[in-house]
């Protein structure tokens, strides 16, 4: 039975868990997405979303717990101006997990844990990766167009059957 289990230990000793929480945390925070396997995301999320909470109200107070809490000063920056900002009308629920099936390794189930107003930016990940069909191509009349060069067909050569 599960009777007065607060919280899920990891199977880890606290002092792992504490960086464990810290370190995932302040990614989190830094990225605004991250890839974790569902029993530590579930376990991230609450200190995650109390994390927001404290930084919603600016206070020195508040922001040497959340210091205390993360691993770069950068990170707990971000977190009362830009982060705590966004999540000011929310009440709860800043936090978001979606699944994405089984490790290959060892069938851990794997998910994505984000926060709520994340936007995946497409155009700067088309600039980064160099896509070839993002580029202008010309057509058969010399003008420019953007997607994939249209592809040619090649004249087969015809099977010869011998008896």
């Amino acid at each position: 039975m599960k009777h007065k289990r607060g919280f899920n230990p990891l199977e880890r000793m606290s002092a792992h868990r504490k960086a464990l929480h810290r370190s995932m945390v302040t990614s989190l925070f830094r990225y605004e997405r991250i890839k974790t396997t569902k029993p530590k995301a579930l376990a991230i999320r609450r200190t995650a979303e109390k994390l927001i909470t404290r930084a919603k109200v600016d206070t020195v107070h508040n922001r040497r717990i959340v210091s205390s809490r993360l691993y770069d000063e950068g990170v707990a920056a971000k977190l009362f101006t830009d982060i705590a900002i966004r999540m000011k009308e929310r009440n709860g629920g800043y936090t978001r997990i979606l699944k994405l099936g089984l490790r290959q390794g060892d069938a851990a189930e794997m998910v994505l844990l984000e926060l709520v107003d994340y936007k995946l930016d497409v155009d700067s990940a088309d600039k980064k990766s160099g896509r070839k069909d993002a580029k202008k191509v010309k057509d058969a009349d010399g003008n420019e167009k953007a997607g994939k060069p249209e592809k040619k067909e090649k004249p087969r050569a015809e099977k010869v059957v011998t008896k």
